[in-house]
């Protein structure tokens, strides 16, 4: 695969649209989407990241946090859905870590993508059992790998987060299966090789896109 002409295919069937990326815990969504964004010259827009940036100032964010339970949908309103508008990232490309993650947030979602000129383009999940995230918990554990993070250093917080992930985001991912946006992607296997299935999948999907037009 001549990666360089995929990019390229990718950049001008995407322009100023959003890639939204779904996984279990620890399935490589920051890792996948921090490099899916500068590949493509976009912007990397994490629920997770901004929730945490402002954890410290709010007690009540902070628990729901640190219990590994999803924050409420008007937090998720007030201070994520914003970003899609925001005239700094206007120009670019988004790549969404796990924006909306509720079941009901992706109608906002959408809505607010589509109002920014960031129109959700395609949804990538990153496919691997929950024996593998706790696999992969346990490495985490001994590396030290994921920083200070209460949300990762208990094991029944990591129990919770999965279970959150089951029940209120898997219906978001069956709306985005049936709008025929979804990319499954096979996460349990190299980074590498994640990363080019990830550019393999946009590709084929952006090449689909643009025959229909025509």
């Amino acid at each position: 695969m001549n990666q360089d002409a995929s990019i390229t295919t990718i950049k001008n069937w995407l322009g100023t649209g959003s890639i939204n990326i779904f996984g279990l815990p620890l399935s490589g969504k920051d890792t996948v989407g921090l490099r899916l964004a500068e590949t493509l010259g976009g912007k990397f827009i994490s629920s997770g990241h901004i929730l945490r940036s402002v954890q410290t100032e709010d007690r009540t964010l902070s628990a729901e946090l640190d219990s590994g339970a999803l924050v409420s949908p008007d937090t998720f309103r007030n201070l994520i859905l914003p970003y899609f508008s925001r005239p700094d990232l206007q120009p670019y490309p988004l790549v969404l870590g796990s924006v909306g993650r509720w079941s009901g947030e992706e109608q906002s979602v959408i809505a607010a993508a589509e109002s920014a000129n960031h129109p959700i383009r395609a949804v990538i999940l990153l496919n691997i059992s929950e024996a593998d995230i706790q696999t992969r918990w346990e490495q985490s554990r001994i590396l030290q790998d994921r920083g200070p993070r209460a949300d990762d250093r208990d094991r029944k917080v990591l129990t919770t987060r999965i279970s959150e992930f089951r029940t209120k985001t898997m219906p978001i991912i069956q709306v985005y299966r049936n709008l025929g946006l979804l990319l499954p992607v096979n996460a349990d296997q190299a980074k590498d090789a994640v990363f080019a299935e990830v550019i393999q999948k946009l590709e084929q999907f952006a090449i689909a896109q643009q025959d229909q037009q025509i």
